[in-house]
């Protein structure tokens, strides 16, 4: 019997990016939050990869800034190196990937929780979600939880976001623990409370490499991989002189035929190859007895060696996830140059899961079948920290915004990489660890990562997690953006003794007399600041107004028929099928 019933608005289950993410929203929009956890160390950990953001989940990761989460803003103030990927590419593709002091992110992400008004943490295992149904309407609705000492919280809001932990088994060689990652502890009775209120759970699995000590690399050995020279924030309430520090680099090697050989040798020892791993991994995350396997015709796979934080000597071995047993694993790092000496910290593992079939969730993350019950991250069928994250904020927005009797936030896939995440999840489902791709995105070129402030920002403003600071400051940057495109068409440079000297040695075919500043900066090699002596009387602009300056002028037609695509997108998207229809 419990002497004790407490009751709260809303109930997170988790603490994981998702779990983080979704107490957040729900405690800054005015709810009375619990967030249970299996252990606090277990906080925004990062038991892969200690990295956030990546191509397009550097995407996903501004997205939530926008929208109001603390994603962005937390590895903004804990990352150790900044790289914005795929340059050499247009806009479309460019991500922000920041290697993160997975230690601090972890820390400073705790402590924006414990100092957030409205939230409460508790370390304990959730045990069963109480559900009553109606007995008039057969609607069932999520009443609160138990946890494993036996007491009741109360909320009619809850949400799921156990990540790698419900019934995880850790897995190398011939060794399996029944753990969560990192030897925390696993989540072993939730399952089947959740079974019993008749939701269809999934086996997967996932992975990571070793860590080994940095002091036993030979970094001589390696190619050196330094940050950008110019930081781009994460966070659009930032800008680079607020976030600037010294960077920590990483470093690239490469497997060879030595690799390949202990590996293959090995297979008959992998969990992977004898069955012993049961749950589905992730096609586009593969292990790197995997890679040797599918890929038999490479000579070598990129090796990445990145810091886990500045007070640690743990390397992370980027592109060598693999769960073959501990002898082989510091056999084959032996063979890549640098590693010779290499001594292993941490072996590597797999770690199998359970988690749900999505395809039970509305579009707003809640359970079709049970109200108020919402869910977010690894546990929808999705991989990777900014996916969890990005579900967990919408989650937690929708659970606040059902509370006070609000329309919910749906995000449509022509809006957002967010939009695509939950579409691909809740409509197609997956039958393996979902991993976010620039490719899934039909209208990429819109969903650019510069932009997710101009797309979402007014949708976090409305649902109330942006200060008005920020939202004025974005219409400030839209109207600056217009005026100035406005003012380059009107500007007309014609055939200057200036322009012909700029021009020299360039198509001859721009010389023309009613050229503009406009048409100059249409040609992929110039940009706004290369014009500056042209136009003496341009405005003061910051470095992200003039960013979308040039690609709006530089691909405006690409811009306008993607625009048309959506429309006609929307247009069918709202048309309604008859219920009699014979699709055959």
């Amino acid at each position: 019997m419990s002497y004790i019933e407490e009751s709260y608005d809303a109930i997170i289950i988790g603490g994981g990016h998702a779990g983080t993410e979704a107490a957040l929203a729900c405690a800054r929009l005015g709810l009375n939050t619990i967030m249970f956890a299996v252990s606090l160390d277990s906080i925004a950990m990062m038991p892969c990869n200690p990295s956030i953001g990546g191509t397009s989940k550097g995407h996903l990761v501004r997205e939530i800034d926008a929208l109001g989460g603390e994603m962005g803003k937390n590895i903004d103030r804990t990352f150790l190196q900044s790289r914005m990927l795929n340059t050499a590419k247009g806009p479309a593709v460019h991500s922000l990937r920041a290697q993160a002091d997975k230690f601090k992110y972890a820390k400073n992400m705790k402590m924006v929780l414990e100092n957030t008004e409205g939230i409460v943490m508790q370390q304990s295992e959730v045990t069963e979600i109480i559900v009553e149904t109606d007995s008039l309407s057969g609607i069932k609705s999520v009443k609160g939880v138990k946890i494993i000492s036996g007491l009741s919280f109360l909320a009619d809001r809850v949400i799921i976001a156990t990540g790698t932990y419900l019934k995880a088994k850790c897995i190398y060689g011939e060794v399996e623990i029944y753990s969560g990652p990192n030897g925390l502890q696993a989540a072993n009775n939730l399952t089947q409370s959740l079974v019993s209120n008749g939701i269809e759970m999934y086996r997967f699995k996932t992975g990571t490499p070793a860590r080994i000590d940095k002091k036993s690399i030979n970094f001589d050995k390696m190619e050196e991989q330094k940050g950008d020279e110019h930081i781009v924030p994460f966070s659009f309430s930032n800008t680079e002189d607020m976030i600037k520090r010294e960077q920590i680099s990483c470093w690239l090697t490469y497997t060879n035929s030595d690799t390949h050989t202990i590996i293959e040798n090995n297979l008959n020892r992998s969990p992977l190859y004898s069955g012993v791993i049961e749950g589905t991994g992730p096609r586009y995350c593969p292990s790197i007895e995997d890679k040797v396997v599918r890929f038999k015709d490479k000579e070598r796979h990129q090796i990445f060696l990145e810091p886990e934080g500045e007070d640690t000597n743990e390397m992370y071995v980027q592109g060598m996830s693999t769960s073959l047993p501990e002898d082989v694993q510091k056999a084959m790092l032996r063979t890549l140059p640098g590693l010779e000496n290499a001594n292993i910290m941490r072996a590597g593992y797999a770690i199998e899961y359970d988690c749900i079939n999505p395809l039970q969730l509305e579009l707003t993350l809640e359970f079709k079948d049970i109200k108020g019950l919402y869910s977010a991250g690894q546990f929808n069928g999705s991989s990777g920290y900014e996916e969890a994250a990005a579900q967990g904020l919408v989650a937690g927005i929708n659970a606040s915004l059902s509370f006070h009797n609000k329309p919910e936030m749906v995000i449509d896939r022509s809006e957002a990489y967010i939009g695509v995440l939950i579409d691909d999840l809740v409509t197609k489902g997956t039958n393996e660890p979902y991993r976010m791709m620039t490719s899934r995105a039909e209208y990429r070129l819109l969903l650019r990562q510069d932009n997710a402030d101009i797309r979402l920002r007014k949708k976090g403003y409305e649902a109330g997690l942006i200060r008005q600071a920020d939202y004025d400051y974005l219409i400030y940057k839209m109207t600056m953006i217009e005026s100035e495109v406005k003012r380059l068409k009107k500007t007309i440079v014609g055939m200057r003794p200036e322009i012909q000297s700029f021009l020299e040695g360039q198509d001859s075919t721009l010389l023309r007399s009613g050229m503009s500043l406009h048409d100059l900066l249409k040609r992929p090699e110039i940009s706004y600041t290369d014009i500056i002596a042209l136009d003496p009387v341009r405005p003061e602009l910051r470095a992200d107004i003039i960013e979308q300056i040039n690609i709006q002028i530089k691909y405006e037609g690409y811009i306008k028929r993607q625009e048309k695509q959506v429309q006609q997108f929307k247009k069918l998207e709202k048309k309604q099928l008859p219920d009699n229809l014979d699709f055959l």
